[in-house]
């Protein structure tokens, strides 16, 4: 008969621990003081500036929050504090000059804002005489819609062929490559583009809206293309054959299951589409003109629009110039709310068009 007996239990000591030795929560933030410290002192001692003072409070901050967590913490965690403090500072780098613009457009662009400078245009305007952009807001407005109405179908209908219809098609290859061309094509080259068609017709010296409009379109067509095209290949392929399964022909499948399904991230790309070309000024320069007037017709004559607004009112602000001055970084101001605002709009167009779901 075999006795068994019981090996002692191993004593606390001999256990290993579970966690190690941590930094306080505060660490990250007592780093960053510490770094913007030293970046101050360097900024007062040294006579650096305000940008050489903070890429050394950066620099600071990179290297004391590892290193001393590899004191406390060992390698794995200093390797991580590592990423996060390069994470954060690639956060700053980012936020840091978009903060700075919006600032520096509200506070020298809000002076500008008031009901005369949205009612008035600068027809007969001299000097510090009372003139407003609402010559420039009614030409964007009629341009930015017209190069819509163009673009938008052309943008949708090619994506539909180019997921439900030509699939494996070298002529689907080949519109798909010149899309992608076109995505990089500059801005200027668009105008010059729509400037030689407008020239066939109507002669040298050409200025008109629609000509704007036209160009503005080369710039949306292949924004719209990609992004329904990437929707459209979103749809499930289970939909289209439950349709086909019921004897729905392809026409009908595509606009009552796979449009309506794909409708949010279409509409969303479309407005993204539209506030990607309302600030463009290079192409309107040179097809649609400029001019100190009212214009509604987009078919005669010049029209202005905020972005050469902006343009002339800074590089020809007249006599005082602080007016010219005033008046565009106003402009400057609506059209960045304009943008802002399309964005938030895509936002809120993509949640209400978007499937539901659940019960």
């Amino acid at each position: 008969m075999t006795i068994l007996e019981k090996s002692p239990a191993p004593e606390a000591s001999d256990s290993l621990p579970l966690t190690g030795p941590r930094l306080p929560g505060f660490a990250p933030a007592l780093a960053a003081v510490a770094a913007l410290a030293v970046g101050g002192v360097a900024a007062m001692v040294l006579g650096a500036g305000v940008v050489a003072a903070a890429f050394l409070a950066i620099v600071v901050f990179v290297v004391v929050l590892p290193v001393w967590s590899a004191a406390v913490e060992g390698r794995r965690s200093a390797v991580d504090r590592l990423v996060g403090a390069l994470v954060w500072v690639a956060l700053l780098a980012a936020v840091v000059p978009l903060f700075s613009l919006l600032w520096t457009v509200i506070s020298n662009g809000a002076p500008a804002l008031s009901p005369e400078f949205f009612t008035y245009s600068m027809r007969s305007v001299f000097g510090d005489a009372q003139g407003g952009i609402y010559h420039a807001l009614i030409g964007t407005v009629l341009i930015t819609l017209a190069a819509t109405v163009i673009s938008v179908p052309v943008g949708i209908f090619t994506a539909i062929y180019l997921v439900e219809y030509g699939v494996k098609n070298r002529l689907a290859r080949a519109i798909t490559f010149l899309v992608d061309v076109m995505t990089g094509i500059p801005s200027i080259v668009a105008g010059l583009f729509a400037y030689a068609l407008f020239v066939l017709f109507f002669g040298p010296g050409v200025r008109m809206g629609i000509g704007g409009a036209v160009a503005l379109s080369l710039l949306m067509i292949p924004v719209v293309v990609r992004s329904t095209e990437e929707m459209l290949k979103l749809v499930p392929h289970e939909l289209r054959e439950a349709a086909y399964a019921l004897g729905v022909p392809k026409w009908r499948t595509i606009t009552k299951v796979v449009l309506p399904t794909a409708m949010s991230g279409i509409v969303t790309g479309v407005t993204l589409a539209i506030a990607r070309v309302i600030g463009e000024t290079a192409p309107l320069l040179i097809i649609a003109g400029k001019t100190d007037s009212v214009n509604f017709n987009l078919f005669d004559e010049r029209m202005a629009t905020l972005p050469v607004f902006i343009y002339y009112s800074y590089t020809q602000p007249g006599l005082p110039a602080s007016a010219g001055y005033e008046r565009a970084w106003g402009a400057a101001l609506v059209l960045i709310a304009i943008v802002m605002l399309l964005n938030v709009l895509a936002r809120v167009i993509g949640k209400a068009f978007a499937p539901k779901t659940g019960r």
